[in-house]
């Protein structure tokens, strides 16, 4: 490793160093500050089309598929100042307290609770088509456990979002967040339209005709609901 000068570097000086408009390439990692404007995969600033230069990639190295050795292939320019957590601002210390204590809380919650709703939508549309192909009423029997399944794991979704939403965005009204709860308040009237109709019309999707058709029809848009936010979600997890 090459000998690590005396330049200070903040947040603000780092983002200049972006690799735009021909500017030099520089990322941080623990409290280090790389050039790395020599590598072909910075060469634009931006590596694998989702690593911005220019900021800090603590965090982001976690998921890396490689190890630290790739910063002794590279000249550290200088050292990081801290940076003033936005949360702080904002959330009380004995959460705070909580966070280092257990740092998942922090992060985790919606994500974690949000495949559960995603991926039984996906799945009662299917089972409802299968049964009427196939006539067998254990397949119509798991759409609607399906169905139930969805009803339960949604509002906890929607009840960690605005946590999430809160913790670590300050609780900024942005147009990704409006759609997001547009969208997920739609998702859940339609989810207790489809469950209502079925608890008091039990032999709904074994009557042929109109309504169930119609039934049928509600539930195929459960898949394009859940994929509009999860497509939202994803964009402002990985905005790059």
């Amino acid at each position: 490793m090459m000998a690590v000068p005396e330049k200070i570097f903040t947040h603000e000086e780092l983002k200049k160093h972006n690799g735009k408009d021909q500017a030099s390439v520089y990322v941080a990692h623990n409290g280090k500050v790389y050039d790395v404007s020599g590598s072909k995969l910075w060469k634009t600033g931006l590596h694998m089309k989702r690593h911005q230069s220019g900021v800090d990639l603590s965090d982001e190295f976690k998921g890396a598929p490689h190890g630290t050795e790739v910063f002794e292939r590279v000249l550290q320019v200088g050292v990081l100042t801290p940076e003033k957590d936005p949360m702080d601002e904002h959330v009380p210390d004995i959460l705070l307290a909580l966070f280092k204590k257990i740092p998942m809380l922090r992060r985790h919650p919606h994500p974690m609770t949000v495949h559960f709703p995603l991926a039984f939508a996906m799945v009662v549309p299917l089972f409802n088509l299968l049964y009427m192909v196939t006539g067998n009423v254990c397949v119509e029997r798991t759409a609607f456990a399906s169905l139930v399944l969805t009803l339960i794991a949604a509002p906890v979704a929607m009840i960690t979002g605005p946590y999430s939403w809160w913790l670590n965005y300050g609780a900024q009204w942005t147009s990704y967040i409006k759609i997001k709860m547009s969208v997920s308040c739609i998702f859940l009237a339609l989810l207790l339209t489809a469950f209502l109709w079925r608890i008091f019309d039990p032999s709904l999707m074994f009557t042929p005709g109109g309504m169930r058709l119609l039934y049928v029809s509600l539930s195929c848009t459960f898949p394009v609901l859940v994929g509009i936010l999860g497509w939202i979600g994803a964009k402002m997890t990985f905005p790059h």
